[in-house]
């Protein structure tokens, strides 16, 4: 019997539609919690409880739980293996971790609420910061994924490097990030949205999405 899950979430965050996605595409219903990271709900002492970290999102799985987007997709890949996000041949999962953490440990963090708030209260300076930071790493993507062709990250077969790369491109709009000058990013993005699954996890999909 398959166990409860219950995802706590914010509608915006990029690592909470890495893993809405994945539990859109694998078919796993779930019960949502949203948590409004802009009115600090992550740092109540209800939240902390459950997750230390107060960051978003969070799995619960019965009566245990597990944060970090990554960790959650990998502990859904192990157990229900169907609708794989990661390619059976070692060399090209290696390749598709290798893109995924260029996007989850190279250029998110950098985008989180917690530092571009210690880094400036001026918002425009935190656009920049984050643009600077996109911008660097859409640079790197686009040299690294020139290679491939198809509608995705590597080719006809969508997998975990499109579950990082279509909610980033999502943030580099947010920050006025010229998407034109990133041709394979922009297309990625645009071909995963026309697809169901991506859509269901997307952002303004959420029922605590704000206009």
């Amino acid at each position: 019997m398959q166990p409860a899950l219950t995802l706590y979430h914010y509608w915006r965050s990029s690592c909470s539609w890495r893993v809405r996605w994945a539990l859109a595409l694998k078919g796993l219903p779930y019960e949502s919690v949203a948590v409004n990271l802009l009115k600090s709900e992550q740092r109540s002492d209800e939240y902390l409880a459950l997750n230390p970290t107060g960051q978003v999102p969070m799995l619960k799985v019965g009566d245990r739980t597990v944060s970090e987007s990554m960790a959650i997709i990998e502990w859904l890949e192990e157990t229900y293996p169907y609708e794989p996000l990661l390619p059976k041949d070692p060399w090209d999962k290696a390749l598709v971790r290798e893109v995924t953490m260029m996007v989850v440990a190279g250029m998110q963090p950098l985008q989180n609420l917690k530092v571009t708030r210690f880094y400036s209260e001026d918002q425009k300076q935190r656009d920049s910061w984050s643009q600077h930071f996109i911008e660097e790493g859409f640079h790197a993507l686009e040299k690294k994924l020139a290679p491939y062709s198809g509608p995705y990250a590597f080719g006809h077969q969508l997998t975990l490097a499109d579950i990082a790369i279509v909610p980033q491109v999502y943030n580099a709009l947010r920050v006025h990030v010229e998407m034109r000058r990133f041709p394979r990013m922009e297309a990625i993005y645009s071909n995963c949205l026309k697809t169901d699954y991506c859509d269901k996890a997307a952002p303004h999909r959420q029922p605590d999405a704000q206009p």
